[in-house]
């Protein structure tokens, strides 16, 4: 508490200490207020809203006037962290003393408490404007009630106003400093000033009443005044000081945004890294090294020019200071531990995946890898969190994040408008989802294509949204190499110490256009015009270290023309030099069968039942819950039935068959994974993988306690995100060969926002960039009569994926290599044992391919879709789509010749029918959607190739052409399934002709 008696610079410097505990009054509606001492915390703690911090009074009318997007940028006018008021609760007993002391010696606490109290006392203003800072901090409001300002304290009022006034300039640079740093090496635009903003009037002498003449009075350093510059000698620094400071700290080469986050720790972290005189300062050794990286990135990108004048690369000038920083992020990262540092770049023309083991600096190793990835910029991000998520999972760290971590370079154009960005941010505190935190590079070059940057965002900076997750970000000019490298090991640093996302903005520019063939100035003049005159970033830094003599010319000059020969060099031996597969991919797999080898051997088909004995354990296990955990009645007759079933052999449902299916793998010691929207649950009630206690809401899973030394099994509740979870869950399969990992859809009509996934990941990785996959996807499907958007998983989409020829009848030896052949396996089955097998046999073979299961949802519970304990401990498939649910239809057509078949042995059945007149394809789904286009052509090619159906055609039954998928009626869908079901046995060949 600061008494009268204490000289005016103790004075200023408890002040200080106090502000930085109390620095905001905030708003507070006003109630009754009266000259009784009653107590101050209990009228602050009656319903009080919060008031806006100081600086906002001042700026109001300009705010008001700002465009609406201006509010994305942090400004000292916005509203503070409620830690900071303090009207909050737990500052209660502290008010009660001050107030108290004042009521006792008004002048024994300092001149803002007495204004305060004696506003209130008074009651002749609202509480929300009981606190007022001293005279020129900011103009009285309109319309406020003239203040009350003792007048005996004069001059310590007028010091402690300039110290305020100082306090609030510091934190205008913290905030707002972002805006005025030189980062954009071409000069021409800053991001604020493009989007409409000036240079922040909060940065000015004059908003806060400063003029030259003040620039030499002293200041004491503390809370909210640089307290990192304080010594033992130096507690003071002038106000021409300070803003030298700041503008040093805040408006160099790098700018940082860190005020949007709520927690100070965080923030108090950074200032103690650039609140301080010399945030970096490289020794010789470090800047040769920085040098050393620099010069071969200049090298490569002028190398390839020369070898490959007419060749689109997609290069880096403009950037070339990337690679130090990169290199620099790396290095610091493994010193904290990192092993396995996993890679997600743009548009590249070759997409290819790599592996490749790094050495660093320290001694140590780390394994990088370069995620495959499409030209559908920002899709591979999700890919890179997946499989970084799976290596740490392998490396027994999902808690402390320590082994392997994610770095995604985006662009500056494709990171603030592509959604998947946004969706992949969403996993960074997800607890199936989280890595631990992503290192975000951009590489910003201040254009899109073609497209400027007001054009393409909303936004000030492209980075604005990571502000949604709190990530700060280090905004740097990529001409200044050393700042590069600092902010990139600072990204490294912040990651390690919090284990959440960063984001790098390297402003750049782009030397050579959109490629190497482009012409830029037909659509950027000015800009191109500008980067015609840039010195390149190497020679900026050669010259910097010439000017400090670090190194001479000469040194310089030989060490070009030894990375030049070393690439010279590496140029010849790459004529005669062979690659291995094994380099280009994404992810290595330890003893399994190459791409090459699977296709010249054919691998044999490995069993899939599994023993009586062991499933009745499982059925044992997914029937009980501990003791004393409280289930809800009915998922309690539920789990009983599924043991009864097991426990019986018979009536085997679908719920129960997966349940078998994922048990009997982690029992093998193989690892489960199963994630998607309300899959824990099921959509459809089903599964109850997850039990909740009704009594405390705590949870069991009963798959993860199999046997002592089983697989781990995870099932988790996903984001509402398609796109980002498929791609996210794909990225997981691709670490591990040995483990299951499935995504469902809640329906199967929503994997139409993962499209790109499915596209160009799942469908075409392996024959683009040889990656493979065994990722299961589970899409609810089926015709029940709930309309157009929840009855069609699109299965035709998947089957024109398919790289099956439908001309050429297979041979045996292709019939045998069906599996290995094909991109990816599409399947639509009627028992429960079907998917047990099916589940089962991604695991137990001895190559990878996706899986996609259409699941209806009709015969989850249907009484004819159950299978007995024999089906599960044989090796069994069967498939079709409406066949079950419709058996009693069939059974009762008057159609007595008809014979219903599935299509595993389709050419053996038609022999066995010598006199059949008519082969009809029956589906439930409209002509122009479901197999029908797919299984058309191979029919035709299958009859050809039969000994009694030659040159006949198949036949279709089945709901007509739409364009939606399904009717939204349920009348009309009553009457399109009886026709369908009718026109099966009275189509004829002479009738609709192979149509």
């Amino acid at each position: 508490m600061l008494r009268a008696t204490r000289s005016s610079s103790s004075k200023v410097s408890e002040v200080a200490g106090l502000l930085r505990k109390t620095p905001y009054v905030r708003n507070a509606r006003c109630i009754a207020s009266s000259s009784k001492p009653t107590s101050l915390s209990a009228r602050a703690n009656l319903g009080l809203a919060t008031r806006r911090p100081l600086a906002l009074v001042a700026a109001q009318e300009a705010w008001k006037q700002r465009r609406q997007y201006a509010i994305a940028a942090e400004e000292t006018n916005k509203g503070v962290d409620p830690n900071d008021s303090f009207l909050q609760g737990n500052t209660a007993d502290y008010i009660d003393e001050m107030y108290l002391a004042w009521r006792k010696d008004p002048s024994s606490v300092h001149i803002s408490w007495q204004t305060y109290f004696h506003n209130i006392e008074e009651g002749n203003m609202p509480i929300s404007q009981a606190f007022q800072p001293p005279p020129t901090l900011v103009p009285t409001p309109t319309g406020g009630v003239p203040q009350h300002m003792p007048t005996s304290r004069t001059a310590a009022g007028a010091e402690v106003s300039n110290h305020l006034k100082v306090q609030l300039l510091v934190r205008a640079y913290q905030a707002r400093g972002h805006h005025k740093a030189k980062i954009d090496p071409l000069g021409i635009r800053g991001e604020a000033e493009s989007f409409g903003y000036s240079k922040p009037k909060e940065l000015e002498l004059e908003h806060y009443g400063f003029t030259e003449a003040d620039l030499d009075q002293e200041f004491a350093l503390g809370p909210g005044i640089l307290p990192r510059f304080e010594t033992e000698t130096r507690k003071k620094m002038t106000l021409r000081e300070i803003i030298g400071a700041c503008e040093r700290i805040y408006c160099g080469s790098f700018g940082i945004e860190y005020i949007h986050i709520p927690d100070r720790e965080p923030c108090d972290w950074i200032r103690d890294r650039v609140e301080i005189p010399q945030p970096y300062k490289y020794s010789v050794d470090e800047k040769r090294r920085i040098l050393d990286r620099l010069i071969w990135s200049t090298s490569f990108e002028a190398f390839l020019a020369t070898k490959f004048p007419n060749d689109k690369r997609f290069g880096l000038e403009g950037c070339e200071t990337l690679v130090p920083g990169m290199k620099a992020l790396i290095d610091r990262s493994v010193d904290y531990g990192i092993k396995d540092i996993v890679i997600g770049s743009g548009d590249v023309k070759y997409h290819l995946g790599m592996n490749f083991e790094r050495p660093t600096p320290s001694g140590k190793r780390v394994q990088l890898s370069l995620v495959a990835n499409p030209s559908h910029l920002e899709a591979e991000d999700p890919v890179v969190l997946g499989k970084t998520r799976a290596i740490q999972h392998y490396n027994n760290d999902e808690k402390n994040f320590n082994s392997a971590m994610g770095v995604l370079l985006h662009g500056d154009a494709a990171f603030a408008a592509q959604g998947i960005v946004y969706e992949t941010m969403g996993f960074h505190s997800l607890p199936a989802y989280s890595t631990g935190g992503t290192i975000h590079i951009i590489v910003n070059n201040q254009i899109g294509f073609t497209t400027d940057p007001r054009f393409a965002r909303s936004t000030p900076y492209c980075s604005d949204i990571a502000k949604a997750i709190e990530a700060p970000v280090f905004h740097v000019n990529a001409d200044d190499v050393e700042a590069v490298n600092f902010v990139c090991q600072l990204a490294a640093d912040w990651r390690a110490q919090f284990k959440s996302d960063v984001v790098i903005d390297i402003v750049c520019y782009r030397k050579q256009g959109h490629n190497e063939t482009d012409q830029p100035a037909f659509t950027q003049p000015l800009m191109y015009k500008r980067i015609a005159d840039q010195t390149t970033q190497l020679d900026k830094y050669v010259n910097k270290l010439l000017q400090e003599n670090t190194f001479t010319k000469e040194d310089i000059e030989e060490h070009k023309k030894w990375v030049w020969g070393m690439l010279n060099d590496s140029f010849d031996r790459s004529k005669e030099y062979q690659p291995t597969s094994r380099e280009w991919l994404t992810s290595a797999w330890n003893g399994f069968k190459s791409p090459k080898e699977l296709a010249t051997e054919v691998l044999p088909h490995l069993p899939t039942g599994v023993s009586r004995d062991t499933l009745r354990m499982i059925g044992d296990k997914i029937g009980e819950t501990p003791q004393g955990f409280s289930v809800h009645r009915n998922l309690k007759r539920i789990l009983a039935n599924r043991k009864k079933t097991v426990d019986e052999g018979n009536n085997i449902d679908w719920a129960t068959a997966e349940a078998l299916a994922f048990g009997t793998l982690c029992n093998e010691g193989h690892h489960v994974r199963v994630s998607g929207q309300d899959v824990e649950r099921g959509t459809f009630s089903q599964r109850h993988a997850v039990l909740h206690d009704q009594q405390n809401e705590a949870t069991y899973t009963p798959l993860q306690h199999i046997s002592e030394n089983q697989g781990t099994f995870v099932i988790s509740n996903s984001s509402l995100s398609e796109f980002g979870v498929l791609g996210f869950e794909y990225g997981y399969s691709l670490t591990s060969p040995n483990a299951l990992v499935m995504w469902e859809a809640q329906f199967g009509d929503f994997a139409n926002n993962a499209q790109c996934i499915i596209d160009q990941f799942i469908a075409s990785g392996e024959v683009k960039w040889l990656q493979r996959s065994g990722l299961v996807m589970s899409l609810p499907h089926g015709y029940d009569g709930q309309g157009p958007e929840h009855s069609s998983g699109r299965l035709e989409r998947y089957l024109q994926l398919s790289n099956e020829d439908p001309r050429v009848f297979p041979s045996p030896d292709k019939i045998d290599r069906q599996h290995q052949d094909c991109n990816m396996q599409i399947a639509y089955m009627t028992t429960p044992s079907n998917l047990f097998h099916i589940l089962r046999r991604q695991i137990n073979r001895q190559f990878r391919k996706p899986l996609v299961i259409f699941l209806s949802k009709s015969l989850l519970r249907h009484p004819l879709c159950r299978s007995s304990i024999e089906e599960f401990t044989e090796t069994r498939t069967s498939a079709g789509s409406s066949l079950r649910p419709n058996t009693a239809s069939l059974s009762q057509s008057p159609r007595r010749s008809s014979v219903s078949s599935s299509v595993q042995q389709l050419k053996e059945n038609l022999d066995s029918y010598p006199n059949a007149k008519d082969i009809v394809w029956c589906q439930e789904e409209p002509l122009n959607a479901g197999a029908w286009s797919f299984v058309q052509p191979r029919i035709e090619t299958l009859l050809n190739n039969t000994e009694h159906h030659n040159r006949r055609h198949v036949l279709y039954a089945g709901r007509n052409p739409s364009a939606s998928v399904a009717t939204g009626l349920k009348a009309s869908h009553i009457k399109e399934e009886q026709e369908l079901l009718q026109d099966a046995f009275t189509v004829h060949q002479d009738k609709l002709k192979g149509q």
